[in-house]
């Protein structure tokens, strides 16, 4: 094994002693984190010695402006930036002056304030993030990089060769900094990959790409303060492979007695921190003296913020503050639409007030597969790029999970974004970012994700099991999302000019067999309608009918065919906010509730509502609370099987049952 060489060039003196305090402070940090875990005082710890060059060499190449995106073993990132340690300290104890006061553990944290945006366990999403971030930052021509790091493990994730496919497609201005330390938890290299350096994937995405001794504070600063130099001038991707190794493990629990005891030795010796710190007394840079007197001072600087930390109070859970938590506060705009009105489809008004929102909000991006120039597979994109530009139009690779998680980078620096999911279906191929990146973000750290997923969804077209199913419950019940389902022309503008403008994420269901069959007058101008407000569409007495989507449509159309039955109908309009108001009003005065919904039952949102119900108006009911629903099965292609899946005709049936109960 080579040992470590350094060649300074022409850093000075005082930058190789900032090097030197910078490299030491985390290790000292985290050998007194190592025994307050012993203590109990800290949960859980993942360790970063004999990395510790890699994180802070990466940090001080960069500007303090520019974003970096760590793992929880690069606590060098943290401290080289400048955070105070009282506050990483009340981090790791789950303390209300920790990032996400007590919400999440460790380094699983962002910080506007210091550029930081500190990664999920699910390793692979904050790539793609770094991907947005660098985006939003070449859009602005700010001449910036963005750094993202991840393991050698994390790089057998989809989410990297998603990541590294987006950046190198569109030329983003990001780092990728695989830190390669030998193992993914116990896994050896030779079980998780097999080329013999993970640099020279580099060639498959046309992608510059280097390996550096990640032991060797030297080379990591002066390589990547070259590189960003580069990026900044001429934005590309770079692909960075650190070769290091970690010398405890992965978390304290785990230990290391899969690692070969020479392979440990080895090592051991290309400490980075001891072999720095003997290179500078060997050139005259440093005293032991100048040694000890840093060791003081970092010392002493850890004891006062460890004690501010102890001696802050643990904290008190009050469930107000945890409800309002979930979501960025949003003062909905009511925006008054002139009568000027035309009768258009419902796909025209998705297309008018999805360009209207594009004209409004010059920050606003749209992504999506075949939605530049083709127009999006329903066209409802055509003739976008014409007015807005390929920059703000932009067709993307195959890849959901990448592109949903570009859109959450975009968010974090300050912009808006569309994601056209091509069929709703397809979700499920991003289903992690939305569930606990999007998601969860701003109850994390306060950063919300301002991202509207738009959702071609629906059956009832004959499309089969994987272009027609309606998912909607898939996150009806994920805190920190908001649902959008309308029925009608005129609620889909206005709802969709209010999901852009809401700062929340929000996924926007377009059943496809309303795209070009219903047709409504809707104001030719921009305005909005609120979230959490249904519509009364149809007023009785006899029997509350509530639906949403396509199945809206079922409804009324049993209504006219039996135009004796007296019913309220309800669309719910939006399904998270859902509003009960309106649900339990009409359920205390006719007594009597069917709910349907074109989803399998079970499992449904219709679950949800008719449980509601039952909890706030059960004295109010003559009847049980009837759910009609698809069968529970996949939807099938025939037309004959489609329709027997469908709940169009037991409607009618149930609904009559109902009202002679």
């Amino acid at each position: 094994m080579k040992q470590l060489e350094y060649n300074i060039g022409n850093l000075k003196e005082k930058k190789l002693l900032k090097l030197y305090r910078n490299l030491l402070k985390p290790r000292m940090v985290e050998e007194k984190m190592l025994k307050l875990l012993r203590q109990g005082k800290i949960s859980k710890w993942f360790s970063g010695i004999g990395q510790e060059a890699i994180a802070v060499g990466v940090t001080m190449a960069l500007k303090d402006t520019e974003y970096i995106l760590p793992m929880h073993r690069n606590l060098g990132v943290f401290t080289t930036r400048g955070i105070p340690l009282y506050r990483l300290f009340a981090q790791w104890q789950g303390k209300a002056s920790g990032f996400t006061q007590g919400r999440d553990r460790s380094f699983h944290f962002g910080t506007q304030q210091y550029k930081i945006v500190g990664m999920i366990s699910h390793l692979g999403p904050q790539l793609g993030v770094a991907d947005g971030i660098a985006l939003a930052g070449k859009l602005k021509k700010e001449n910036s990089v963005t750094v993202v790091f991840t393991g050698e493990g994390g790089t057998s994730e989809g989410d990297f060769h998603e990541a590294l496919n987006i950046a190198s497609v569109w030329q983003l201005p990001v780092i990728f900094c695989v830190e390669n330390n030998g193992y993914g938890l116990s896994t050896p290299t030779n079980e998780q990959y097999n080329c013999q350096n993970i640099a020279d994937r580099g060639i498959g995405y046309g992608m510059e790409s280097h390996i550096i001794d990640g032991n060797n504070i030297i080379e990591v600063y002066k390589t990547v303060k070259k590189i960003t130099k580069q990026i900044r001038k001429q934005p590309h991707p770079v692909l960075l492979e650190f070769k290091t190794f970690r010398m405890r493990g992965h978390e304290e629990a785990s230990g290391v007695k899969y690692v070969p005891e020479e392979l440990l030795e080895a090592w051991s010796k290309k400490d980075p921190v001891i072999n720095f710190e003997s290179f500078l007394k060997s050139e005259g840079v440093i005293t032991e003296d100048g040694i000890l007197s840093i060791k003081a001072n970092i010392t002493n600087e850890i004891n006062e913020h460890l004690e501010v930390a102890l001696e802050e109070n643990d904290l008190e859970s009050i469930e107000t503050n945890e409800l309002s938590s979930v979501y960025q506060n949003f003062e909905y705009e009511y925006f008054e639409y002139l009568n000027n009105k035309k009768e258009i489809r419902f796909i025209d008004a998705i297309a008018s007030g999805l360009k209207q929102s594009m004209e409004r909000h010059e920050d606003l991006i749209i992504m999506g597969q075949d939605i530049a120039e083709y127009g999006g597979v329903f066209k409802i994109t055509e003739d976008f790029v014409d007015q807005f530009g390929k920059e703000r139009v932009r067709n993307t690779p195959i890849c959901e999970s990448g592109i949903i998680e570009t859109a959450m980078g975009l968010s974090i620096a300050g912009m808006k974004a569309v994601v056209e999911l091509q069929f709703g279906d397809f979700i499920s191929s991003g289903f992690n970012p939305v569930v606990n990146y999007l998601a969860k973000s701003f109850y994390r750290w306060q950063q919300n994700a301002d991202v509207v997923l738009r959702m071609p969804c629906g059956g009832d077209v004959g499309a089969g099991p994987f272009h027609s199913q309606t998912n909607e419950a898939w996150f009806t019940k994920t805190p920190g999302l908001k649902v959008v389902y309308p029925a009608f022309p005129y609620d889909a503008k206005g709802l969709l000019a209010t999901a852009i403008n809401d700062p929340n994420p929000v996924l926007f269901f377009e059943h496809k067999a309303l795209y070009r069959s219903i047709k409504q007058d809707v104001p030719t101008g921009y305005y909005t309608l609120p979230f959490g407000k249904a519509s009364l569409i149809h007023e009785g007495a006899d029997i509350t009918i509530i639906s949403f989507g396509a199945a809206l449509h079922w409804a009324l159309n049993t209504l006219e065919n039996n135009p004796n039955i007296d019913a309220d109908v309800i669309d719910l309009r939006t399904l998270q906010p859902l509003d009960t108001d309106t649900i339990y009003a009409s359920v205390k005065k006719t007594g009597k509730v069917i709910i349907l919904q074109e989803d399998s039952m079970f499992g449904g949102i219709a679950s949800d509502i008719s449980a509601l119900i039952q909890e706030h108006c059960f004295e109010y009911l003559d009847a049980p609370v009837k759910r009609v629903a698809s069968l529970d099965t996949p939807i099938p292609f025939a037309k004959a099987l489609e329709q027997q899946y469908l709940p169009k005709e037991r409607f009618e049936i149930e609904l009559k049952a109902l009202l002679h109960y």
